[in-house]
Order: C-alpha cells, then structure tokens, then sequence
C-alpha cells in the first residue's frame, strides 16, 4: 500500500474514533437506567480514540498533525467532562 495512503487511512481512523465518542458522549443522559454502561462505552471509545491518533501521528503531515493534535484537545475536553459527571 502507498505511503500516502497510509497516511490518510490512519487520519480517517482517529477522525472517526473522534467522531464516534463525541456522537456518543452527546447523547448521555445522566437519567438512564444504562448511563454507567453508556459512560464506559464512552471511556472505552476514548481510548481507542487517543490511539488511533497516536497511531496517525506516526505518519502524519504537517497539516493533519494539526487536525490530529486539535482532535486529543477535543477528546481531553470530553474526558475531563466526563471525571466531572462520576463526581
């Protein structure tokens, strides 16, 4: 497989792991009957997020190391978020 394609597998990967906990850490509800296993799907989603970028960043370029660094921002965002709630 190409180098660049690589590439732009590893970056669709984190885009979508990023994607994937933010759709699911919106549609918590603290009331649910199924919000403790609702919030370990997200924690699990999260970290399998983190790696996948870590993943990406390997091979990124300049400008999707950018979108990758501002997407661990956006999942530390919603992790912090989230220690609030078990609070």
């Amino acid at each position: 497989m190409p180098y660049h394609k690589d590439k732009q597998q590893a970056f669709q990967a984190a885009q979508q792991g990023v994607n994937e906990a933010e759709k699911i850490y919106l549609s918590l509800d603290k009331n649910s009957p199924e919000f403790a296993s609702e919030l370990s799907h997200l924690k699990n989603e999260i970290n399998e997020a983190y790696q996948q970028i870590e993943n990406a960043l390997e091979v990124a370029s300049e400008h999707q190391r950018n979108r990758l660094e501002q997407y661990k921002k956006d999942l530390e965002k919603i992790a912090s978020q989230v220690n609030k709630e078990e609070e």
